[in-house]
């Protein structure tokens, strides 16, 4: 598969901003939770390359471990529901009728409610919990890969070529290498990309409302919301975690674009 041009822009996107976030925790002389409140709200320079926040702290720092925090979390909810979705909707053809109709009643009552209603009360119960915002996010984007899997591995088992492997011999693993995964994979790959921008979004968006990762831990959306007061003062401070929002999302988005 080729990726387009549009593909490879959305790629070294995130190569950078994870090259920053990497550099940003291996090199940087500050933690998180440094105070320094004889220099607030400092705007960038050689001693802080990007600023300080309201209490002194290094927003190199914390802006390094806030994208490191969001691209853990995107790429662990890419992988598990992406894994967990294309194995139910694979078995959920290949077992038969009954395991289609108890698949089909799972995902019917996951669909009946909100995906951001469903992750706020997992975060309400254990708020901060990098864990359980994993597991419910996870738990709310496997059912999109479940549903596109399953209608395209429908047609690919009444396929003359699946068949044909089967009455050959073949196990269903070689007839899911050789037949399902290359019918499957494209569309797998462009939900996982939009899966990881949601993951980002629905991160920021506990932040917004508190009930996402707690303080001292830096997190792009919490980082907004503590820096909204400030914004007429040290706008280049609010600047920072929306524009990195922002990118990751776009680059997510073009990284979902139709290969070629």
């Amino acid at each position: 598969m080729k990726m387009k041009k549009s593909q490879w822009v959305g790629l070294a996107i995130l190569l950078a901003l994870l090259a920053f976030s990497l550099g940003g925790m291996a090199f940087s002389p500050y933690s998180i939770s440094q105070q320094d409140l004889n220099a607030i709200m400092e705007s960038p320079s050689a001693t802080h390359w990007l600023g300080t926040d309201h209490f002194g702290r290094s927003m190199f720092t914390r802006m390094a471990h806030a994208v490191g925090l969001s691209f853990g979390l995107s790429l662990l909810c890419m992988f598990t529901s992406s894994l967990v979705g294309t194995a139910f909707g694979v078995w959920s053809v290949w077992g038969g009728k009954k395991v289609d109709v108890a698949m089909g009643i799972v995902v019917n009552i996951l669909l009946a409610l909100p995906g951001l209603v469903v992750v706020l009360l997992f975060a309400a119960i254990a708020p901060g919990s990098f864990l359980v915002l994993y597991l419910a996010i996870s738990l709310v984007q496997w059912v999109e890969y479940f549903r596109v899997v399953r209608a395209v591995t429908q047609g690919v088992i009444q396929s003359p070529a699946r068949q044909s492997s089967q009455m050959m011999g073949f196990g269903r693993w070689y007839q899911f290498k050789r037949h399902i995964w290359p019918a499957i994979s494209p569309s797998v790959f462009t939900l996982a990309a939009f899966g990881g921008a949601n993951a980002i979004l629905t991160m920021a968006s506990l932040g917004f409302v508190y009930v996402g990762i707690q303080p001292p831990l830096a997190e792009l959306g919490l980082m907004t919301v503590e820096l909204f007061p400030y914004y007429s003062e040290a706008p280049w401070l609010l600047a920072q975690p929306l524009v990195v929002i922002a990118l990751m999302v776009f680059a997510f988005h073009l990284l979902a674009g139709k290969r070629a």
